[in-house]
């Protein structure tokens, strides 16, 4: 059964060609670096926990599927649908680029994907914690509504196809919301702002691990 982190994993490897290794895409990734962030390539690696040589790969496999050196939407999406072909992952996919695409341009740069990447794959619960609720604040007002996380759950319930647990024959998107807004709506005002959530998140397991995404609770 395919989640979340095994995609992650699959993508790493499915960005590592069978092409000669050699320095001349250590070399463009670094001028492709500063064309974007004048600190350069040192800094990334620092960003996001990856090594010059694992960016070389990436970044590698990365000019392969898109030449133009940005991802659209519609290649993001494509690239989740090869992993979640049970279902539809359209929906899911474009919750999770915008939280990659923070800037809304309508595409991401080869940085923008590793250092989402990295929060996803090696970042602490906390970072992936605040991930997740910049995923379920749709609107990026600060606070999660029911009707937001309600899309959200419906978008996975959409990608897990009859595989999704809970089941979507065994609950609704909306009962499953009611349940967790219960437990994470501490002052009752029908929203859940980023303390509620990380602090419920971090005093139950079951909970963290279906906001992270890394099981198939959702």
């Amino acid at each position: 059964m395919a989640d979340l982190s095994n995609w992650l994993n699959t993508v790493t490897k499915m960005m590592t060609p069978n092409a000669k290794k050699g320095n001349n895409d250590l070399d463009d990734l670094e001028m492709q670096v500063v064309r974007y962030k004048p600190e350069g390539l040192d800094q990334l690696c620092k960003t996001t926990k990856f090594t010059k040589k694992e960016l070389q790969i990436m970044y590698r496999g990365f000019k392969q599927e898109c030449p133009t050196g940005m991802v659209s939407e519609d290649k993001f999406k494509d690239i989740f649908a090869q992993f979640f072909s049970l279902g539809d992952s359209s929906s899911y996919a474009h919750y999770v680029f915008n939280t990659f695409d923070q800037e809304h341009k309508g595409s991401i740069t080869f940085e923008e994907f590793v250092v989402g990447l990295s929060i996803l794959s090696r970042g602490s619960i906390h970072d992936k914690l605040q991930w997740a609720f910049r995923l379920y604040d749709i609107n990026g007002d600060g606070i999660v509504t029911k009707d937001e996380m309600v899309d959200i759950v419906s978008a996975i319930y959409d990608m897990m196809g009859r595989y999704a647990e809970p089941s979507v024959e065994e609950t609704t998107a909306r009962d499953h919301v009611e349940n967790i807004f219960e437990k994470m709506d501490l002052n009752q005002d029908g929203v859940i702002s980023i303390d509620e959530f990380m602090d419920t998140c971090r005093k139950d397991e079951v909970i963290s691990k279906s906001m992270t995404m890394f099981d198939t609770v959702l």
